[in-house]
């Protein structure tokens, strides 16, 4: 009898990981520990691990006074404009009090009506009702209130509009609120800018740039380098961030493709099979209820293995069933199908058959499945054994 079982994910519980921890170590004795849950590697089965558990392994952090420091050192210590950032209390509020500490008076340019990753301060429904337009049309906060109030996000509760502008003010920072979606508005105030967006973040640069911004820098820009012995990130800077404490942040993982590779050669010592191993971090899909796209990380996969690399290439068997093979059915269904996949060779794009199916990279979607399954919250299993992600209906 064949296999009844496909793609398996399944979170693997680790001790607590403090800074100077044998990572590898760790993740591979935790793994091979799973065989007495009934759980045993096999060749080409993904190791993944959150980006969190690296970074505290390796003590990337840093303070509201180093972010302070960079800032002001890169800005001169004058008034910035700060737009497009995203409504997060873990994510951007201790980053912000870092900026905010760090010079005069910021301009905080607010996208509306939802940040880059989905969280709303309006409906599109709200701005049809006051007839504005959010693609042209630029509010002042009195502008603002007057017309939409004061309005709390769904899941948090939480104004951020006014937390904002709060967190600003108590760092000693005067500010000034301001609600646009075209990067060049904010020379109209200051042509100093630090925009704060992830995924849009080289356009907004360009169009500053363009439109003569003096000064043009990212969050990716900012902490590139060790403050003071901080933590740092040459690639990313803040951009991948967490809240830690009240007055520290956790960066984005640098450094760690050795990890990766020391893990898949331990697994493959030990057992002799061949893993693929990655860090990864936020997936990527959307909340259809609150409308949050996940991927608040610059990418969601910084580190993996060169097994890795590219994008699923597979055929939809729907598509075989009511086409190709509409005239059969049981088991000549079924033989016909696990052919039709055999005989698959190179790549499948723009066949019609493999329509439908996934057209993203593999650390997307395999990110994606982990932080789904490892969740955010206390489940304990910052590592992720993915059994089965490669094979396909002929695997027996």
């Amino acid at each position: 009898m064949g296999r009844h079982v496909g793609t398996v994910s399944v979170g693997i519980r680790l001790p607590i990981i403090k800074q100077g921890d044998n990572l590898a170590d760790i993740v591979v004795d935790s793994v091979l520990a799973a065989k007495e849950d009934g759980f045993s590697v096999s060749n080409r089965d993904v190791i993944a691990i959150t980006e969190s558990i690296v970074a505290r392994s390796q003590g990337n952090y840093a303070t509201i006074d180093d972010i302070a420091k960079d800032v002001n050192e890169k800005f001169d210590g004058g008034e910035i404009g700060l737009i497009f950032p995203i409504l997060s209390r873990n994510r951007f509020s201790i980053l912000l009090k870092g900026i905010a500490k760090g010079v005069k008076k910021i301009y905080l340019m607010l996208s509306y009506p939802s940040d880059e990753v989905g969280n709303a301060l309006l409906t599109y429904d709200e701005l049809d009702a006051k007839g504005v337009n959010p693609y042209s049309d630029v509010l002042t906060l009195k502008e603002y209130r007057e017309l939409f109030g004061y309005k709390k996000h769904e899941f948090t509760g939480v104004d951020y509009i006014e937390y904002y502008k709060e967190l600003i003010e108590s760092q000693g920072c005067e500010c000034e609120v301001i609600f646009a979606n075209q990067a060049k508005t904010i020379l109209k105030y200051t042509d100093k800018v630090l925009n704060c967006d992830i995924h849009t973040r080289v356009r907004t640069k360009r169009i500053l740039k363009e439109n003569g911004a003096k000064v043009v820098l990212g969050l990716d820009d900012i902490m590139t380098s060790s403050i003071n012995g901080s933590g740092y990130n040459q690639k990313y800077g803040l951009l991948g961030s967490n809240k830690s404490t009240e007055d520290k942040v956790k960066l984005f993982p640098r450094d760690a493709q050795d990890l990766v590779l020391n893990v898949q050669k331990q697994i493959l010592d030990k057992t002799g099979k061949h893993v693929e191993v990655m860090v990864y971090g936020d997936g990527a899909f959307k909340d259809p209820q609150g409308k949050i796209w996940e991927l608040a990380d610059p990418v969601v996969s910084p580190f993996f293995t060169e097994g890795l690399i590219g994008t699923p290439n597979e055929l939809k068997l729907k598509y075989l069933a009511d086409n190709d093979y509409s005239n059969l059915k049981g088991e000549d269904l079924k033989q016909a199908i696990k052919e039709a996949i055999k005989a698959k060779n190179g790549s499948l794009v723009g066949n019609m058959a493999s329509q439908g199916t996934t057209p993203r990279q593999l650390t997307d979607l395999i990110g994606s499945l982990c932080d789904l399954t490892s969740g955010s919250g206390d489940k304990g299993t910052p590592v992720i054994l993915v059994k089965g992600y490669f094979d396909n209906y002929t695997n027996e």
